[in-house]
């Protein structure tokens, strides 16, 4: 069957396998007439030996231009070059080879490239001279070739590369001294030296590369149910490997892969899940599907057993080779359960912390007193969303209420607040009650404000609970009331400093994010940047805070005219994230470089910003968080801040 032709990377592996023992085969040859050469000159003046040395003569230059042949094809093999560079090189090889044995067939004429004299003793003549130049010429042409390839390179494969240009540079430069000294075997001495680099560095090199990557295939098979290889054009396939299976049927190899994995689907698939996996794997659709795609993925039910399980099934083109593709299948029953179980658990947990926020929310100031020592923590609530932040702490909550009392609770109220903060009443008032609450008036700047202070138990009974929060809206016209909602949402989700949006208008758009990705709609896609400017601490220690807002500001206004078409947010000080989408999202390499550069010009010459930033794209089968997705794309901005500064 033509599935068990090589891939067109196999074929390249095995193309250069041959050229390289073709190689290897000219030199040799070329180190036999070499030695014989030598041997039989001892005696050139044995006239029964001419005709002999003369021959062993004209093979010698044979076989010195075989091996600038085999070597120019070995290196085109290698690059796996089918470009004009390629055909420049194997062009001109031809050509000398096949101009030197046209110039030895009249050598016996026309003594262009060597002679003997009537002693029978050899003169090298001009064209020797012509040829020798020609493959030093040669042979540097390769190693310059190959220094480029290699700084275009990296890692292993650059140091492969660099090792055939040294050793095209070594067959250079002992043609070159074989100019200079006739009678020596330099070029000899260049071969081995250049073969023994050769082989140790490259094909020893590849050959254990070639190992590591049989192993870690072998060993990321096992992780699959079975993985085909599929000749996408005639649905011949190949079973390259996978672990025991109870619920397929199919053969390990076949003409149709697509008739009998329909017929394993008619057999095993889950009830429900039949009609779209038989339309999902019909030949049309599959092709269809990897248009402009690296691979594609789906989930199944089939029928282990009595059980329905969950299976994602995968398939990809077979790297640069499009008439076949790899198509695996994986269980993922087990994953999705635990995955359930993990989302569940959290949703419990992300469900209490947003109620208690929610509740937390309504105050503007809470503190949490211990009991028996008096002790506090206060903290703010500093938006909508009931964010805590401790404000201040302290020893004894109740002193520190009863100094303040008669300095900002206006005076009608001081009484009643006093007596309702006296410790022991409150001790004494809360075993009755599960809540307690006092309206008063808070005098803030001359003017008074309506103020509701509650007191609550924990649930262990060893602290108080105690939220402040302004009233003073509840008590006024609700004309007014709603002119300051208004005013406040719109404020609640606009950057004061710099015109973005806010950490507010932020997590309202990733709790809305994270509810499309939850109910499983096919959200669009992108990504998100996190930004963070560099000394902006620095500059206000500096330079005052003035300063320091103005470089918020430069910040802000780079990435607006960068991303254009995506909101910008400033969530902390002097952090920001862009939600990067539609035209952004498809130029996101251009763009975070426009940036990253920018960034470059501004700390060179010493103006502007200089913001650190990192990317993360969604990726649906991996992310199920929004938060992880920020995650990342702040631990790539941390990287880049580590660059910025070295």
């Amino acid at each position: 069957m033509n599935i068990f032709a090589k891939t067109d990377a196999q074929d390249a592996e095995q193309q250069v396998k041959v050229r390289y023992s073709h190689f290897l085969h000219a030199i040799n040859l070329y180190y036999l007439v070499e030695i014989a050469w030598g041997i039989l000159y001892e005696n050139h003046n044995n006239p029964k030996l001419f005709t002999i040395i003369y021959i062993n003569t004209v093979f010698y230059f044979i076989f010195m231009l075989l091996t600038m042949l085999a070597w120019a094809r070995y290196i085109v093999a290698y690059l796996e070059s089918d470009d004009i560079r390629a055909e420049i090189m194997t062009g001109g090889a031809w050509f000398a080879f096949i101009a030197g044995l046209i110039c030895l067939m009249f050598n016996r004429f026309y003594h262009f490239i060597f002679s003997y004299s009537d002693d029978h003793e050899y003169i090298p003549e001009s064209g020797r001279h012509i040829i020798y130049i020609f493959l030093l010429v040669f042979y540097l042409g390769i190693a310059i070739r190959m220094f480029i390839v290699s700084w275009k390179s990296s890692g292993r494969q650059s140091v492969r590369y660099r090792a055939v240009a040294y050793t095209s540079v070594a067959f250079g430069v002992f043609m070159f001294l074989q100019i200079l000294a006739s009678f020596y075997p330099l070029y000899v001495i260049g071969l081995l030296i250049g073969t023994c680099v050769v082989h140790s560095y490259v094909e020893a090199g590849e050959k254990q590369e070639k190992e590591i990557q049989d192993k870690i295939a072998t060993v990321m098979a096992e992780d699959y149910i079975a993985i085909y290889y599929i000749n996408v054009n005639n649905g011949e396939y190949l079973e390259y490997a996978g672990r025991q299976k109870e619920f397929m049927n199919m053969p390990s190899s076949g003409k149709d892969f697509f008739a009998a994995f329909k017929a394993n689907i008619e057999q095993n698939a889950f009830g429900e899940d039949k009609g779209a996996a038989e339309s999902s794997f019909t030949k049309e659709t599959m092709i269809a599907n990897l248009e402009g795609r690296r691979s594609f993925s789906c989930k199944y039910r089939f029928m282990v057993g009595e059980e329905p399980r969950f299976f994602l099934v995968t398939y990809m083109r077979a790297g640069n080779d499009k008439e076949h593709i790899i198509f695996y299948e994986k269980d993922i029953e087990d994953e999705l359960r635990a995955e359930k179980k993990r989302k569940e658990s959290q949703k419990k947990t992300i469900t209490f912390t947003q109620i208690a926020e929610s509740l937390a929310s309504n105050y503007d100031e809470i503190y949490y007193v211990d009991i028996a020592t008096s002790s506090y923590v206060g903290y703010e609530s500093n938006n909508i969303y009931g964010q805590l932040e401790i404000s201040n702490s302290g020893e004894d909550f109740y002193a520190e209420s009863m100094s303040n009392i008669p300095q900002i609770i206006h005076k009608q109220d001081r009484d009643m607040l006093i007596e309702f903060m006296d410790k022991d009443n409150m001790i004494s008032a809360m075993e009755s009650h599960k809540v307690r609450s006092i309206d008063y008036r808070l005098m803030v700047n001359g003017r008074s404000r309506y103020t509701r202070m509650t007191v609550r138990k924990s649930s262990d009974g060893t602290h108080f609970i105690i939220g402040v929060e302004n009233i003073d809206d509840e008590i006024k016209k609700e004309k007014q009331h709603m002119k300051a909602l208004k005013t406040e949402k719109e404020l609640a989700r606009r950057d004061e400093l710099t015109g973005t949006k806010n950490k507010t208008a932020y997590k309202e758009l990733e709790e809305s994010v994270q509810s499309n990705i939850e109910n499983g709609m096919d959200y669009l896609p992108f990504a998100l940047i996190v930004c963070d400017a560099n000394n902006l601490k620095e500059i206000n220690d500096t330079q005052g805070h003035v300063v320091g807002d103005e470089y918020i500001k430069e910040s802000a206004k780079l990435l607006c005219n960068i991303f254009k078409h995506s909101p910008v947010f400033r969530i902390g000080g002097d952090e920001f994230v862009v939600f990067l989408r539609g035209d952004d999202y498809d130029k996101k390499q251009e763009l975070m470089d426009k940036l990253r550069n920018q960034v470059l010009k501004n700390k060179e010459s010493g103006t502007g910003a200089v913001l650190a930033s990192g990317i993360a794209e969604y990726e649906p089968e991996k992310d199920s968080l929004v938060s992880e997705i920020l995650d990342r794309a702040d631990r790539a901005m941390y990287e880049n801040k580590q660059k910025l500064k070295a």
